[in-house]
């Protein structure tokens, strides 16, 4: 008998049929938000995009983690999709952090992080989430994220702080003018997605030191905002999990080694964490 995983974003959800700690079938679909899809349209991007694939795993028990998931109604309203489209299936139905505390932490005591599009952090006992910094999104908080680079990026460039090669080599990548870049953050949809996708020039610029300012500082911020608060941070690894973390993982080492903390583990993506956990 097989268990079924999932790890969802707003923007993507991975889902892992595993047995025996072995990855048997692996399914990416939209993501599932429940922030903007009610019960039915999750069941329906279930049954369409999920079900068929693994249709034919025999499951023992289903784990969800997913965005938006804290909140009790959304939590609910994720659980009952999935047992109408699995039922008499056990559904567990988690946030995304538990999500990430579990994949680093396993079964001990750490502080978890979470570095990608957002960022969050916790203190995470080894069975519950005890001490959760506020998060406070992509426009007043979210402190180190891929949002947070981002913005720092388009700052630069609309400030003209960029010398002039940056100014050419992000002008010769993005194609965009001021007003573009004005309109897809303050009248498009999903800004923190767009402010986001700038990373991608930090990572492929390492090594000028107005790009190493820029993931410094923004890294810095998340550790002085959150990870320094938690009076654990000095008795318990630091593990992070995200993309951002991942990318810049040489400077989230140096920055634990300068507040004299312990780095534990870096995780691209939680899924790898969380097959450990439920094997």
């Amino acid at each position: 008998m097989a268990i079924l995983l999932a790890d969802s974003g707003a923007t993507k959800c991975e889902w892992c049929v595993v047995d025996k700690g072995k990855v048997k079938k692996t399914v990416f679909t939209l993501g599932i938000s429940p922030y903007f899809l009610n019960t039915d349209q999750i069941e329906e991007l279930i049954r369409r995009d999920l079900y068929p694939e693994i249709s034919r795993y025999k499951l023992e028990a289903i784990y969800y983690y997913g965005t938006g998931c804290k909140n009790p109604a959304n939590r609910k309203s994720v659980q009952k999709a999935i047992q109408r489209v699995f039922p008499g299936q056990p559904v567990e139905v988690n946030h995304d952090l538990m999500g990430a505390a579990r994949a680093v932490c396993q079964r001990g005591k750490g502080i978890a992080c979470i570095l990608g599009t957002g960022s969050n952090s916790c203190y995470y006992d080894g069975k519950k989430i005890v001490k959760n910094s506020p998060g406070l999104g992509y426009v007043l908080g979210d402190e180190g994220s891929g949002a947070y680079l981002g913005k720092k990026v388009i700052q630069y460039y609309l400030y003209k702080t960029f010398d002039e090669e940056l100014a050419y080599r992000f002008e010769d990548k993005f194609k965009m003018n001021d007003v573009d870049i004005l309109d897809r953050v303050y009248k498009q949809p999903l800004p923190n997605r767009f402010l986001a996708s700038f990373t991608l020039f930090l990572a492929e610029n390492r090594g000028h030191y107005m790009i190493e300012n820029i993931i410094e500082d923004g890294l810095n911020d998340f550790f002085f905002q959150h990870v320094i608060k938690y009076k654990e941070s000095w008795n318990y690894p630091i593990h992070f999990v995200g993309g951002v973390a991942f990318g810049f993982r040489d400077v989230v080492s140096d920055l634990c080694s300068s507040y004299e903390l312990e780095l534990g583990k870096i995780l691209q993506h939680p899924i790898e964490g969380l097959i450990q956990y439920h094997q």
